[in-house]
């Protein structure tokens, strides 16, 4: 069990550290997806830089290898516990991968690969909600806060739901949400993201720039 335990581990790392959106923007444009836009390895970036296809094709990698890490774990018949820090390993490969000298995006998308493969109709619920918030706001950042509602959704969907289901989607989005947060208080410093942090005036809800954005 031990030698599934650490397989998983690092399966789950490796997973993560693949670094869809640096791959697609050097392979697209030629360019380094870190020196455009925010700087975040992540779907959002490449679909504001790279274009909305290569963006969404991202996104559903990023998704994917957060969700192949428990799967994998699942195939390899460990304990939910295990299979859970599998699943964590694919965000922090994410955030910190190996092949990019451990800088990477934000692992949000990662996130929600590891809730879809635990809890996929809680998580498509709380997707509608985000979905909601961008539409109002065009805050991708500020949506996706929307997520801490899967855990409830889970539980009103079963009562007696083990309450791993609540306290590890609940731990993965304060995990995040502190991650951001920190990034979010070096950003302030910029006077377009303070003007931004709620209503996001730059990008349309369907994040494409507007044309009396400055560039």
């Amino acid at each position: 069990m031990e030698l599934q335990i650490v397989a998983a581990i690092i399966i789950g790392y490796i997973l993560g550290s693949i670094p869809f959106a640096y791959i697609v923007a050097r392979l697209k444009k030629g360019i380094d997806i870190r020196e455009i836009g925010g700087g975040n390895v992540g779907a959002l970036n490449a679909y504001r830089h790279i274009g909305p296809v290569y963006g969404l094709g991202v996104l559903a990698a990023d998704i994917g290898k957060g969700a192949m890490a428990v799967v994998i774990a699942g195939w390899l018949d460990l304990t939910l516990p295990w299979i859970c820090v599998a699943g964590f390993a694919a965000i922090l490969g994410h955030n910190w991968p190996v092949f990019l000298k451990f800088k990477g995006g934000k692992g949000a998308a990662t996130v929600l690969g590891v809730l879809l493969a635990f809890m996929p109709i809680p998580l498509l619920i709380s997707g509608v909600l985000v979905l909601v918030f961008i539409a109002i706001t065009s805050n991708v950042r500020l949506a996706l806060c929307a997520m801490v509602f899967t855990p409830l959704f889970a539980w009103l969907l079963d009562r007696d739901l083990d309450m791993i289901y609540i306290y590890y989607p609940l731990g993965l989005l304060l995990f995040i949400g502190i991650y951001t947060l920190i990034g979010l208080k070096r950003e302030l410093a910029n006077a377009d993201t303070r003007r931004n942090l709620f209503i996001d005036r730059d990008y349309n809800p369907w994040q494409t720039k507007k044309a009396d954005s400055n560039d």
